[in-house]
């Protein structure tokens, strides 16, 4: 039996996984958590094999908590989702130790797929992602996101897409002055001064779709 946890902020996001899954009759669902504080707490009590992690989330990211699993050198595997219109940066969520990577708008059986496939010791990766990582690697791979850490990172996903700083803030949980020093840092490691810079930055590297608007 396949042990699963689900990470995500969306009540619904939750609910249709669990619907999915627990039609397996290799899989159960062991708990829920909604922001990924209390998601590494129920990993650390529940030892699942497998956590579906959502990228974004009020406190700490599913960066982080993909780096946080690793570096207490638990067990269970981690199967990133993210939406697919804010593909985020896979190779960074591969380094931090995730073992799948997908969007929410996959096939259910892509899902199962990826689930069985990790829980078999494997990776895997959607195919878009997979594609998207292919482009990368051809286009000479090295990243300067690479070099930021995991809330940087997500501070930069978020500015990249056309968030303003209050909306930032509110979603991860964090000041504005923390948002803005943030900022600062990322901006700094980047060597760019404004929002316009770092979107085509991200966009040349793969942090987000290329025809992704930007967005209030």
């Amino acid at each position: 039996m396949i042990r699963i946890v689900l990470v995500d902020d969306h009540t619904l996001m939750r609910t249709g996984l669990r619907m999915i899954l627990e039609q397996q009759a290799d899989m159960e669902i062991v708990g829920e958590a909604e922001d990924g504080e209390s998601g590494l707490v129920l990993i650390k009590r529940m030892q699942p094999d497998i956590a579906l992690v959502d990228v974004h989330m009020p406190g700490f990211s599913g960066v982080e908590l993909t780096e946080r699993v690793r570096r207490a050198k638990l067990a269970t595997r981690i199967v990133i989702l993210t939406m697919a219109g804010e593909a985020p940066f896979p190779r960074r969520l591969l380094d931090a130790g995730a073992s799948a990577y997908l969007t929410k708008g996959c096939p259910a059986e892509e899902l199962l797929k990826a689930v069985r496939q990790v829980a078999d010791g494997r990776r895997y990766l959607g195919s878009d992602i997979a594609q998207q990582l292919a482009l990368n690697d051809a286009n000479g791979g090295g990243s300067p996101f690479t070099d930021l850490s995991a809330r940087e990172l997500e501070v930069a996903m978020m500015l990249a897409q056309g968030h303003a700083a209050p909306v930032i803030a509110n979603r991860l949980n964090l000041s504005a002055k923390t948002v803005a020093t943030y900022k600062y840092r990322l901006f700094e490691k980047l060597g760019i001064d404004n929002v316009v810079a770092l979107a085509h930055l991200a966009n040349v590297h793969g942090l987000m779709d290329a025809g992704s608007p930007m967005r209030a």
